[in-house]
């Protein structure tokens, strides 16, 4: 159940009346109209709202060269292990900071801490998508550097986080071989909404039923993605090329070359 979307099992009676007497009156059909046109009238207010606080967080980025990047992906891709990898890798050296979004725990803060990084965790509760005013918020708290690096990892889940623009600079979608390959098929949304698309565990490729040329295929379909590269973040294959597609990013944050 999504508390800020409205994308719970509360919202979806308002599109069907499966297993009820279809002899409804005219004044029961008058309510349903009038719910379901203030769900879409609150949705847009909602997405509005964030539009312009993800236009404040944008500006605040670029005033001080903040490459901040979205991650995105299902549950269990490796978005996290990604992250750990990245940082151990490049930080201290590159400046970085790191915002987790979760429902609850702090499990991935804390692997992300362990690294030195300043991280803070926003536990969304029953929300199953970070949204633009809570990563200003976070802000305040991690305090990213100047030109530095900004990760920040939302909510698993290929669906909502699609909606809510939270003034990053590039959005990086993270699709695991032990996913299906229909994915882009299946969530168009979320991966015509990317920038970059990063398949990892391709270490898992021998043992899995998971074809990367027609995920790619699939992907491009949908989307206007041109850049697909694969890594394993426990091997580390594949993962130089993340990180000069980084530093292509902080380049063109920053205004070099």
């Amino acid at each position: 159940m999504c508390i800020t979307c409205g994308c719970s099992g509360d919202g979806h009676h308002l599109h069907g009346h499966e297993g009820h007497d279809h002899d409804h009156s005219a004044d029961h059909h008058h309510e349903h109209h009038d719910q379901d046109s203030r769900v879409i009238t609150l949705e847009q207010d909602i997405l509005h709202k964030n539009q312009l606080l993800a236009e404040r967080n944008r500006g605040f980025f670029e005033a001080r060269g903040i490459t901040a990047l979205n991650l995105v992906s299902s549950p269990g891709s490796g978005k996290t292990s990604i992250l750990e990898r990245t940082l151990t890798d490049l930080y201290p050296a590159q400046p970085c900071a790191v915002i987790e979004g979760d429902q609850q725990t702090s499990c991935d803060a804390d692997r992300i801490k362990a690294t030195g990084a300043p991280v803070v965790q926003i536990n969304t509760g029953k929300g199953c998508h970070l949204d633009a005013e809570m990563v200003h918020a976070a802000v305040k708290h991690v305090k990213p550097a100047q030109d530095s690096l900004l990760f920040i990892e939302n909510v698993g889940n290929l669906v909502c986080p699609a909606m809510f623009d939270l003034g990053e600079s590039a959005r990086v979608i993270i699709i695991s071989v032990t996913e299906g390959d229909d994915k882009p098929l299946k969530y168009p949304d979320m991966f015509h909404s990317a920038n970059i698309c990063l398949i990892n565990k391709i270490d898992l490729l021998p043992y899995v039923n998971f074809n990367v040329d027609k995920m790619i295929g699939y992907a491009r379909q949908v989307s206007h993605i041109d850049r697909f590269i694969q890594v394993s973040a426990t091997t580390g294959q594949g993962m130089e090329e993340w990180y000069a597609w980084l530093k292509e990013q902080v380049n063109v944050v920053q205004g070099v070359g």
